[in-house]
């Protein structure tokens, strides 16, 4: 091997020589002649021999060929051979340096088995075959998709496809962000990484789904579903030792099968007229209770008052009726006579009076009529002219007699007393 890469080197010194297929003898003679047929091998061998007999031989004054060269010695020899050796064993030690950039992570092996991490910047390990690295990003958010490729509508239906608690089939499109916590983990521990991310996201999302109503994950649970998602895959790859650490779980979309998508879309809509007519039917009860309750607290209140009443002016009364009787007791007729005066009074005070002269001897008697019942000369006069502007003013009604705190008040016009014409509005009310 040595002496091919020797005789490599001394064709290729060759090559550079400005005198390369000339003969060393008639140099002189032929340099204005063109070079004629290809190099002579033997020739470059001995010139390759002569430089390197100059660098570790020692001059020898004969010559074979009859010319004055070089020929190496045992000692030249071997110290060209130890600065070759030297040579190359630095630059088999140099080939171990490398460079890791921030944010990544290099991972060392020896004889293909782990060895350590190293930080970001220049490093340094034993030269192949002894150790060998790995340059690994932990700061790049990787991210895989379960239920589409690249688009939510170029969908993957084997992982999509989900049943639920319900016995309903929902489609589900989700992409999980994750970022390496462990270089080592990650290289070692598992063959295919991203796959293995992805075949734990489907089983995480499908044990979630498998015990979650069709509603609940396509409506109102969607955010308990990714939470619950992305804490069951840490707990999966913790076990698996995976290195990984999830990031975010998004879901892109969640949908019946495309399938029933129509069935499904009437269900939903009869089920949001349902929840419209019932909020309605609320609303309504919302005004209309309210108001009943308010009229039923009117009533209550109304007929309280008017027991309050009733029961107060009969205490009343029977407490005017006995002051009343105390006097009656002492003076009877004069209690009488006040008695009947003042009940004419206030019987003639609220009706209309003719005053006759019975000593005159008139046997004709004229009774106005019209003054007598008010309101039919108006009446009449309404029917005759109905497009009359002027109407005929009505009698003016007496004022009502001041209540006296006497037994008096106890008679109406008619002369009953008062509790009777009470007890007869009671009835009529």
């Amino acid at each position: 091997m040595l002496v091919s890469l020797l005789k490599r080197i001394g064709l290729t010194m060759s090559l550079n020589d400005p005198q390369w297929g000339r003969g060393s003898q008639n140099n002189n003679q032929n340099k204005k002649k063109p070079p004629e047929g290809p190099p002579d091998l033997e020739q470059l061998w001995r010139d390759f021999n002569e430089r390197i007999s100059r660098l570790f031989g020692q001059k020898n004054g004969d010559n074979n060929d009859g010319g004055g060269g070089f020929t190496p010695d045992a000692a030249g020899a071997k110290m060209g051979v130890g600065i070759v050796v030297a040579v190359l064993a630095f630059i088999w030690l140099v080939s171990g340096f490398f460079i890791v950039q921030e944010g990544q992570t290099g991972v060392i092996t020896t004889f293909g088995k782990y060895s350590h991490s190293t930080m970001s910047g220049f490093n340094w390990r034993w030269p192949y075959p002894i150790q060998a690295h790995e340059i690994v990003d932990v700061s790049q958010v990787r991210t895989v998709e379960v239920g589409y490729r690249s688009n939510v509508k170029n969908k993957q239906p084997k992982e999509a496809l989900m049943l639920t608690d319900d016995e309903n089939i929902i489609d589900i499109q989700f992409a999980v962000q994750y970022k390496l916590k462990s270089a080592s983990d990650w290289l070692f521990n598992n063959r295919d990484q991203e796959e293995m991310i992805r075949q734990v996201a489907e089983t995480a999302i499908r044990e979630i789904v498998g015990k979650s109503k069709m509603d609940f994950v396509l409506y109102e649970g969607r955010d308990k579903v990714v939470q619950d998602v992305s804490v069951l895959m840490q707990q999966i790859l913790e076990r698996y030792q995976a290195g990984v650490q999830i990031a975010n779980v998004t879901m892109q979309g969640v949908q019946p099968p495309e399938q029933v998508q129509a069935a499904f879309d009437d269900a939903v809509k009869a089920g949001q007229d349902k929840e419209r007519q019932k909020n309605e039917g609320q609303a309504y009860a919302n005004q209309v209770i309210p108001i009943a309750r308010g009229e039923a607290s009117r009533m209550l209140q109304e007929s309280e008052a008017y027991q309050s009443r009733i029961v107060a002016t009969a205490e009343g009364n029977a407490s005017r009726f006995k002051q009343v009787l105390a006097e009656y007791q002492k003076a009877p007729a004069v209690t009488r006579d006040r008695m009947y005066l003042e009940t004419m009074q206030q019987i003639f005070s609220s009706t209309t009076k003719v005053m006759m002269d019975a000593k005159a001897g008139n046997n004709m008697i004229y009774l106005p009529l019209d003054k007598l019942v008010p309101g039919t000369e108006a009446s009449a006069a309404g029917k005759a002219v109905p497009s009359s502007t002027t109407t005929t003013p009505a009698a003016p009604t007496p004022p009502a007699t001041e209540q006296i705190p006497t037994v008096e008040l106890r008679y109406s016009k008619d002369g009953r007393s008062r509790d009777s014409r009470d007890s007869r509005d009671r009835e009529v009310r």
